[in-house]
């Protein structure tokens, strides 16, 4: 019998998810925005009259800081975000939507919605906050 593996199969969960996000019709419908910049769109629009940062991304989404600096680059070519310097110092420079990538956020949000019906559909609401429970403590693992 062959040994089962959880980090490759949160690996291929993960590749999973991503496919189907990037393939999902609202993406497409959106031309340029993948996975990955509308995770980053939802987070900061989530979060209106708070200052959100690179590193904030970094943390919250366990990327490297050239990964982000990337893909926030790329972002900000599309037109999706704006770097603005903050008053407290000018060195800081906080993640602002566009015009552009509210009208995404607004239209992704009912799409977001229904894959995370499909995710967990057949669960109940224990063994969710019990995957959750496991996935955080996977994390710490990982980051110790």
């Amino acid at each position: 019998m062959e040994r089962k593996y959880i980090g490759r199969e949160i690996i291929k969960t993960a590749n999973q998810l991503r496919r189907t996000i990037d393939n999902s019709e609202d993406i497409k419908r959106l031309r340029n925005i993948t996975g990955s910049n509308g995770y980053i769109i939802c987070y900061i629009a989530k979060r209106p009259g708070e200052d959100i940062f690179q590193k904030n991304i970094e943390e919250a989404f366990s990327l490297t800081r050239s990964t982000v600096s990337k893909v926030l680059k790329l972002m900000e070519e599309k037109g999706l975000i704006r770097r603005e310097s903050v008053d407290n110092d000018a060195r800081l420079k906080k993640l602002v939507l566009t015009e552009k990538s509210i009208e995404i956020y607004n239209r992704m949000s009912q799409s977001h919605e229904l894959l995370e019906e499909k995710i967990t559909r057949g669960f109940t609401e224990e063994e969710k906050r019990t995957l959750f429970d496991m996935l955080y403590r996977i994390n710490k693992n990982l980051e110790d």
